[in-house]
């Protein structure tokens, strides 16, 4: 089995680490979709959004906490933020990880992060990206994160 490459994340390993506590390190994305764009982590192994339950959701308001806090060291206005997760399948690492972005998008990268709209009792629609308080949403009502309305 091959090891995760988000559990080891070091300078020594390539890392451009932005942020670093006991919890979460943050890190400038190898791949920009943005001129800004880094990904948060918390520092022990967690799947990916999809196992996330209730109880999580106070992890997940705390890695936003990170990337508003990476960002406003960036002077990134807040209506040209965002943050969210790739749900599997459609996640390239399997570890938790919040992308956060500083808009504009470079060109053509904008698809990878398509923002499905709620409706009814669901925080968000059909999509492959969920945006962080919907997430956090889902968290609360006690809905599991997936591709299908949740």
């Amino acid at each position: 089995m091959k090891p995760c490459p988000f559990c080891d994340v070091s300078t020594e390993a390539g890392f451009q680490i932005v942020y670093e506590d006991e919890v979460f390190v943050a890190f400038l994305d190898r791949k920009p979709a943005a001129e800004h764009h880094i990904q948060v982590i918390p520092k022990r192994h967690i799947a990916s959004v999809k196992s996330l339950r209730k109880e999580d959701a106070t992890l997940v308001r705390s890695m936003k906490t990170v990337g508003d806090t990476v960002l406003d060291g960036l002077d990134v206005p807040p209506t040209m933020r965002v943050m969210g997760f790739h749900i599997p399948p459609f996640n390239s690492i399997n570890h938790l990880h919040l992308h956060v972005q500083a808009l504009p998008y470079k060109p053509l990268r904008h698809a990878k992060y398509p923002v499905s709209a709620g409706f009814g009792p669901f925080q968000k629609g059909f999509g492959w990206f969920i945006q962080v308080d919907q997430a956090i949403r889902s968290l609360e009502n006690g809905r599991t994160i997936r591709v299908f309305p949740c």
